[in-house]
């Protein structure tokens, strides 16, 4: 199977994990109201406990998502797309959906994406966290709850992104992921 239609078939089988893991998130919290027959119910925004939650669980998803790609999808001699790429499009898919704002930061390795450097004080903040040992940093301010989660970069990862190295200890990078809130 040629990369695009695998990268298809993964990307729309992770947004479907990832909405059911949302909605069934929030049914467990009681935050689905009623729908009408026929239809989607439609989540509230969260409260920054569930929120909270909510980002765990993502990181989650997409950090064993990530290996799992590396592992099963991605071949160095191929020209498949690389794994980050291809949950990119998850994350723009997810943006759209469900306005949760996901994104790669570079820690500790080469960004392969301009995009993927800290730009805001919350993100240089987290990165420099990241850095020094944390698992995640966090903050609520404008009624959004930002998490940044380490993900781990394997020795098969820093082939491409710390090429020079000299040793094969892992290095980090972080994943972002913003929620908007529920007035309390």
């Amino acid at each position: 199977m040629s990369a695009r239609p695998r990268t298809r078939i993964l990307g729309t089988f992770l947004v479907s994990l990832v909405g059911f893991l949302l909605i069934q998130s929030a049914r467990a919290e009681g935050d689905l109201p009623p729908s009408p027959a026929g239809s989607a119910p439609v989540p509230q925004l969260p409260t920054v406990a569930e929120a909270r939650a909510q980002a765990e669980l993502l990181h989650e998803s997409f950090h064993a998502a990530l290996h799992a790609i590396h592992r099963q999808y991605f071949r160095n001699d191929e020209k498949d797309a690389i794994p980050a790429m291809t949950l990119k499009s998850v994350f723009r898919e997810l943006a759209r959906r469900r306005k949760v704002e996901l994104r790669w930061l570079a820690v500790n390795a080469q960004a392969m994406n301009v995009d993927h450097e800290a730009k805001t004080p919350f993100e240089k903040a987290a990165v420099e966290a990241i850095a020094a040992g944390a698992e995640s940093f966090e903050r609520t301010e404008g009624g959004i709850y930002r998490r940044v989660g380490a993900i781990t970069l394997q020795s098969e990862c820093l082939k491409c992104h710390l090429p020079t190295r000299s040793d094969t200890r892992d290095r980090l990078a972080g994943l972002l992921i913003a929620l908007p809130l529920r007035n309390e």
